[in-house]
């Protein structure tokens, strides 16, 4: 039997959990905290290596406590119930550890580094946790334009955040670092506030199950966990999707954590174009996640979701060679950058909006809770893989050359997703 489409109001309680958490990731992680670390707290002037690769080390332990967890939290959610409390949870721990980013300084780069870790953490497993709701919100073939209207409100909530903290703090100099250091803080209270309306109108449908005699919840979520990995072996399609999602995801961490880096390492963009590409990615994501839901309607999610890796290929050559392109063109290269930046914003939302439909497609209903917490494994799996191979090949060949390793993820996921036949999963055994 189909699921009922849910109430608007409760659709528009869940996607503004996108809204508030934007916030995170686009200023700590993608657009001012990213440069602010090597550059300001860590400081290795003039190339940065040193900052990069101790950034790509924060985020990577971040994933690595994510791969441990991850799977084991999703597995006893679905068997306790009450989801909406791991995700208030992980919500309150990203708050927290958010607003801690203040007393990271020059002379504290280790607490720095520990509190990204802690806050990215609670971030990444608070993904697996909104998106395990997305299928009891509608039938099969509306969660792609619920799930894209997600990431479009979620691109607009990251344009408002950012743009308080571009704004109303002043550029990342070390001349101003003493009210840089208020973005955590604002980054905090931003999505503490806009992810209100998510536990208001977000209704709690998980059935909670008694526990076995003599068993834990922890027993109980290596069991399932066991059995979620016996059961993804049983749904061929699923798990090759997963090898997919591992290599996009590898290439997205790059770029989700190093675009703004690179635009002011390599490109050695003024802060006009700085804001400027903010504000270009943030609106080009929000239509394209709002658009390619439509079209994954129309063609189909796999489909959907491979037009957006050949995109994201050719759109990591453009930037590797930028200042050559840009010199033959007869442009500035932050100018180019600009227009390459249009690319990279309308794939941003609708290669993950894809990827999270589909595996919400493919995945048992009673183990929907288990698969995404192996979403969120692969994923951050593969944000380990693709951050460290970059924060190390930075530091041997520079971050203009190593780069190109973020268009071979791309490619490689492209070519194993034709592998891939999407098809509603029926109830496991």
């Amino acid at each position: 039997m189909a699921t009922p489409l849910a109430p608007r109001r409760e659709i528009f309680g869940w996607a503004m959990f996108d809204f508030a958490n934007s916030a995170y990731t686009t200023v700590i992680v993608t657009v001012v905290y990213s440069v602010v670390f090597p550059k300001l707290i860590v400081g290795d002037g003039p190339d940065y290596r040193q900052g990069n690769l101790l950034w790509s080390v924060a985020l990577s332990c971040s994933y690595a406590l994510v791969v441990l967890s991850a799977p084991i939290l999703g597995a006893v959610m679905d068997h306790a119930g009450h989801r909406k409390r791991w995700l208030a949870g992980s919500w309150l721990l990203t708050v927290l550890g958010t607003a801690s980013l203040y007393f990271g300084t020059p002379e504290h780069v280790w607490l720095a580094m520990l509190l990204i870790v802690i806050s990215n953490y609670g971030f990444s497993v608070g993904e697996s946790f909104t998106s395990s709701f997305l299928p009891e919100l509608g039938p099969t073939e509306s969660l792609g334009k619920i799930s894209g209207f997600a990431w479009g409100l979620g691109y607009f909530g990251g344009l408002v955040s950012t743009a308080a903290v571009i704004f109303g703090l002043g550029p990342q100099t070390p001349e101003n670092f003493e009210r840089l250091r208020l973005v955590g803080p604002i980054t905090a209270a931003f999505f503490f506030v806009g992810a209100l309306p998510t536990f208001a109108l977000l209704k709690e449908r998980a059935v909670p199950k008694p526990l076995p005699a003599g068993q834990t919840w922890l027993t109980v979520g290596f069991s399932q966990l066991a059995g979620t990995f016996r059961a993804l072996r049983s749904h061929r399609d699923l798990m090759v999707f997963f090898g997919s999602f591992f290599f996009s995801m590898a290439g997205l961490s790059i770029v989700i954590s190093f675009a703004f880096i690179y635009g002011d390492q390599v490109i050695q963009w003024s802060p006009t174009s700085q804001t400027l590409m903010f504000v270009i990615t943030q609106f080009t994501a929000a239509i394209g996640a709002v658009a390619f839901g439509f079209i994954q309607s129309r063609i189909g999610d796999m489909k959907t979701y491979g037009l957006t890796l050949l995109i994201w290929t050719g759109t990591v050559g453009l930037i590797a060679f930028s200042l050559p392109i840009a010199g033959a063109l007869g442009l500035e290269p932050e100018h180019f950058f600009l227009i390459v930046g249009c690319f990279a914003g309308g794939c941003l939302g609708a290669t993950q909006s894809a990827a999270r439909t589909i595996v919400a497609v493919m995945s048992p209903p009673d183990r929907v809770g288990e698969f995404f917490g192996l979403w969120g494994l692969f994923g951050k799996l593969a944000s380990i893989v693709g951050l460290l191979s970059l924060g190390l090949l930075q530091s041997a060949l520079g971050l203009q050359n190593a780069i190109l390793v973020c268009g071979a993820f791309f490619l490689a996921a492209f070519f194993v997703s034709r592998m891939v036949r999407v098809a509603p999963s029926p109830v496991s055994p």
